[in-house]
């Protein structure tokens, strides 16, 4: 069942809005994942070279969010998001038309920039214009259909790889962020109704962000959101190469073998929103930490008995998947809903520490390469075992405060 907004803001289409807005971001690492092994043949450079087109994405997708989170509290939701998507179309043209791996990974980061802008406010839209008891289900709902991206995402990055070449794939997200902004000019209403004119000061900056660091509520969802995303961000930096040149999958069938793995996604907020009709959000992320640790466990223990078949990688990934279905919305809500004048600069320091430890987990992909599936069986294991100890330290406290 859907949950209506605020009455000032029945008027519009905000779930879809939201939708379209937080889809970009898993649309902007997935839909040319199958294209990676080509981009390193093409540009004859090494693995560790391509990742960058993801780490330093994920780098400027995370910096950006401490800047528009205060900007959006103190000048509105609207007018920084129609920048961040208008950077984001630019953005999109110039990765079509690089000449070379450093422009691509130059224009990466500046398509980081606008995609933050468009997720960063879709978070903040949700905590301004939604009671905050129905945030978490709200959220579910729309990663519902959010899920969705991922799954027909790479299958579609498959065979724009193969009938176009990789330009084809950044093509493809400029027409949709056009469509994004497009929409957004015509329908979207500021939600801001809160202004805060010191939220960009220096001080004021500095003392939003003790509040929210301080909070244990902040980092009891924050700390297990960390992990979860690092475990996705594990398979979606390392499953192209790993399936494609370790495991023989050809590339035009590698967006279904993907496509199997992240529908667990879809599957894990069908769950989120169940759980949560009868226990806590915490219980809720117990749950979903735990399938994280048996995704993790899975992976190695297949991996050191000699098991290798990409249906084992898509079990593993489907497992990690349904994991971060259940997590997402728990932590995304959780994070932000207890800071309603700070809202913005909660979801922006959310996100900052999201795309730090998918940047670390990247790196670490392109670092530890070796040709087997050792190394990124060995990181689910660690991030799944980490992820599902942080709940279980950080909520002992019944207070939560």
């Amino acid at each position: 069942m859907s949950r209506p907004p605020l009455a000032q803001f029945a008027h519009a289409p905000i779930l879809v809005l939201i939708t379209a807005m937080l889809m970009m971001q898993p649309l902007s690492t997935d839909l040319y994942l199958a294209s990676l092994p080509s981009l390193a043949s093409g540009f004859q450079v090494p693995v560790s070279t391509v990742q960058l087109t993801l780490s330093l994405f994920v780098i400027g997708f995370g910096g950006a969010q401490l800047i528009i989170g205060p900007l959006s509290d103190r000048f509105g939701r609207r007018p920084v998001l129609l920048i961040g998507l208008s950077l984001y179309v630019v953005a999109s043209a110039l990765c079509g038309l690089a000449s070379s791996i450093a422009l691509l990974i130059a224009a990466r980061f500046l398509q980081a920039l606008g995609c933050c802008s468009a997720v960063i406010i879709a978070r903040a839209i949700v905590r301004d214009a939604y009671a905050p008891e129905d945030s978490a289900r709200l959220i579910a709902r729309a990663s519902t259909w959010i899920s969705l991206a991922p799954i027909i995402g790479p299958i579609l990055g498959s065979y724009l790889q193969v009938a176009f070449g990789w330009r084809a794939a950044f093509v493809a997200l400029g027409l949709f962020s056009s469509i994004v902004l497009t929409a957004c000019i015509l329908r979207l209403p500021e939600t801001n109704e809160h202004k805060n004119p010191h939220a960009t000061n220096l001080s004021g900056m500095l003392a939003n962000y003790r509040l929210v660091l301080g909070s244990r509520v902040f980092w009891i969802h924050a700390l297990p959101g960390a992990f979860s995303y690092g475990v996705i961000f594990l398979f979606i930096s390392g499953s192209s190469f790993v399936l494609i040149n370790v495991l023989g999958v050809p590339t035009q069938w590698f967006g279904y073998c993907f496509a199997l793995g992240v529908s667990g996604y879809m599957t894990g907020t069908l769950i989120c929103r169940r759980l949560l009709k009868s226990i806590s959000s915490v219980a809720a992320l117990r749950i979903g930490t735990t399938c994280s640790l048996i995704s993790g466990s899975f992976f190695l223990a297949t991996t050191i008995a000699g098991l290798a078949h990409w249906a084992i990688m898509v079990v593993a990934m489907f497992m990690a998947m349904v994991s971060h279905g259940i997590n997402f919305p728990v932590t995304q809500s959780g994070a932000v809903s207890p800071f309603h004048k700070q809202a913005g600069t909660a979801a922006g320091l959310m996100g900052a520490l999201l795309m730090l430890f998918a940047f670390l987990v990247g790196s670490l992909v392109g670092a530890t390469n070796n040709g087997t599936l050792y190394p990124m069986a060995s990181i689910a294991f660690v991030l799944g075992l980490l992820n599902f100890c942080s709940v279980r330290v950080l909520a002992r406290s019944p207070t939560c405060e």
